[in-house]
């Protein structure tokens, strides 16, 4: 292998061709578009119809680049514009009307619509006054990005933007300098931990795969991305899928695979069409296929459609799925390492894991070991939403405080809402209340508290959520998602359901036995979570009763509230909320009485109505209706946007 050396690490250009291509300066005006799934559905198709236009317009001779997610998803659609000499300005919510200004602003000399949100300070770049570094930006400012380095700064669909960026050069250095085994001990040495979910060392996983004797062996990715409130995975291929496809070549050769395949959700077809344009790229540049570089190295790597069943974010239902057969977990052991797909060790990492590997050999293992705790090494990517400020990718080093995530990097909780807590993990994690809110993120911190790091969904809750509201509604995700193999999943999940409806069910729909029943099942709850826990076939079964039992521990306040008071204290549950009118607001127009669909509304035309409690059903219709707001909802006044 290694005779080949020389021309596996022949240079493929020179550093003033890469600088051209990296862009560090231009010769001609630049403006980058970001056109990711978030950028599309903020409006960014019109905002780049427009630029084309103004373009055509004014015979400006400007090129246009096409950028994926740079991560601040909250100031989407953004645009960026690099005049020749100058550092690249970066504008935020850029629709029509401001890319005209802009545009005008920055090619004749028109008065400057706003300020941007930041620059791209270089050092062969003059900067501009007034405006931030995007180190110094309160979003970017904290993050320390690996994976996502190259999101919203290249072209994705141009291989050579990725060349001049290093890209490829650790695949390259790997296959010339290491055998198979070395490489599994350096990854090892790394502390790279599968980012999946579980947390295991994917080093070592690798090694049990290559220990296993086998004429044929295989690594899969799995990008399903099925959590609610996740889209790290979309925005890393959609923005940079060369340097997923560079960590699956690592991988591959790692395990001695020569086959791969990318488990892709066919709810991206962004992300399928950039990956499958990257896929050609590299095999036209002898990085793909048969004697890759003339290394002796071959490896073809495959996209495989997923339907969108969350069970097959589980790796033996995703194996399941690869071959033809219906996405159901396998009993274990053997494991995949083992007995994979079609019979065959196979080795199961996701994106984010894959993505990190290229990082990993340029710094070195120690350089990324040095990043992170003691057991969670690197940094980690998560997908922040919910009740904050700015929403988006965000990627910290391991150890940052989860605070700092929520609150700097994100902004805090908006229009002045107290925080409440932050679902971690997505259905198979757990919520984490104001008070743990300071833990470092790393492994064992997030499972001590009842969670678990997951692929890294973070959704932010304020003190309008109903924890309550919110076990039900992932509770009611995972039973729909079961596969229905294993009884104490298909059975249990069901059961803690309808424990969960009972508490949220008004009184007057519910039985003597019923209201029996609900007291019964609630004391049971967390047995039955256990049961759950410990009697389920996969892991996906194991971990679904955590955002029941995570919200029971730190918000049991609320169930009490729900079971005993018969009350949702953030007002979300419909049938618990009691309605009162306040007479001295109501003027008797009767138009509440009107919008009452039982005719539980009651009074004189011009004098004070009152609401029937035995008749009313907690629709909502009254408040809707009434244009002076005199409908009380739990003593409370409400607006018609809350209803």
């Amino acid at each position: 292998m290694n005779s080949n050396q020389a021309v596996i690490n022949k240079p493929l250009f020179d550093e003033s061709q890469a600088a051209q291509l990296r862009r560090d300066k231009v010769t001609r005006p630049v403006v980058y578009i970001g056109t990711g799934t978030c950028g599309l559905g903020a409006g960014a198709a019109k905002t780049l119809a427009r630029v084309e236009h103004l373009i055509k317009v004014h015979h400006w001779d400007v090129e246009i680049v096409r950028v994926g997610c740079i991560g601040l998803c909250a100031s989407e659609p953004m645009l960026d514009v690099q005049l020749p000499g100058r550092t690249r300005l970066s504008f935020g919510d850029v629709d029509e009307k401001k890319a005209d200004d802009i545009l005008m602003a920055m090619f004749e000399d028109g008065p400057w619509p706003e300020v941007p949100l930041f620059q791209f300070c270089t050092p062969e770049c003059t900067p501009w006054d007034g405006v931030q570094c995007i180190k110094d930006h309160a979003f970017f400012g904290p993050q320390t990005r690996l994976v996502l380095k190259n999101c919203g700064l290249i072209d994705p669909n141009n291989i050579s933007e990725y060349l001049a960026r290093q890209g490829y050069e650790s695949f390259r250095k790997v296959i010339s300098t290491m055998q198979p085994l070395e490489l599994c001990d350096y990854v090892e040495a790394s502390g790279l931990r599968g980012r999946g979910g579980g947390g295991f060392p994917a080093g070592r996983k690798w090694k049990f795969a290559l220990q296993v004797e086998a004429d044929q062996r295989y690594l899969i990715c799995n990008a399903d991305e099925g959590d609610p409130g996740a889209f790290m995975d979309r925005a890393v291929i959609e923005g940079d899928p060369h340097r997923l496809i560079e960590g699956m070549a690592i991988a591959a050769y790692g395990i001695n695979a020569t086959k791969a395949y990318v488990y892709l959700r066919a709810e991206y077809p962004l992300a399928i069409a950039h990956l499958e344009t990257a896929l050609q790229q590299a095999r036209e540049a002898g990085l793909l296929g048969k004697n890759i570089l003339g290394s002796g190295v071959d490896l073809d790597i495959v996209i495989k459609k997923g339907a969108g069943a969350f069970v097959c974010g589980e790796e033996t239902a995703l194996i399941n799925s690869i071959e033809g057969r219906r996405g159901m977990p396998r009993p274990r052991p053997p494991y995949p390492a083992v007995k994979g797909a079609f019979d065959c060790p196979t080795v199961i990492n996701n994106v984010e894991t894959l993505s990190n590997l290229p990082e990993i050999v340029h710094l070195g293992a120690e350089g990324y070991a040095a990043m992170g705790t003691g057991g969670s090494k690197g940094t980690k990517v998560f997908a922040l939403s919910g009740k904050v400020a700015r929403t988006g990718l965000v990627e910290v080093a391991m150890g940052t405080k989860l605070s700092e995530v929520v609150n700097e990097i994100g902004g805090g909780v908006p229009n002045g809402r107290a925080f409440k807590a932050v679902q971690i993990g997505g259905p198979s994690g757990g919520c984490i209340p104001a008070q743990h809110l300071d833990i470092p993120i790393d492994y064992e911190s997030i499972r001590d508290l009842g969670a678990m790091m997951g692929s890294g969904g973070l959704v932010v809750m304020d003190e309008d959520n109903c924890m309550v509201d919110v076990a039900k509604f992932f509770m009611d995700f995972i039973q729909r998602e079961s596969c229905g193999k294993c009884i104490p999943c298909r059975e249990g999940t069901r059961h803690m359901l309808e424990i969960l409806q009972s508490i949220t069910r008004h009184p007057r729909n519910e039985e003597r036995h019923q209201a029996l029943e609900r007291f019964q099942g609630v004391v049971n709850l967390e047995d039955l979570g256990g049961v759950i826990q410990d009697a389920s076939l996969c892991g996906l079964g194991m971990t679904a009763p955590n955002p029941v039992l995570s919200t029971l521990r730190w918000f049991r306040d609320e169930y009490e509230a729900h079971i005993f008071e018969r009350e949702c204290p953030a007002g979300v549950c419909s049938e618990l909320l009691n309605y009162k009118i306040d007479p001295a607001v109501c003027n008797g127009c009767t138009l509440c009485a009107r919008a009452c669909p039982v005719d539980a509304i009651e009074g004189d035309p011009k004098g004070p109505h009152f609401i029937n409690q035995e008749k009313c059903i907690a629709c909502g219709a009254c408040v809707t209706s009434c244009r002076r707001e005199a409908v009380l909802i739990n003593g409370g006044g409400a607006t018609h946007a809350e209803v």
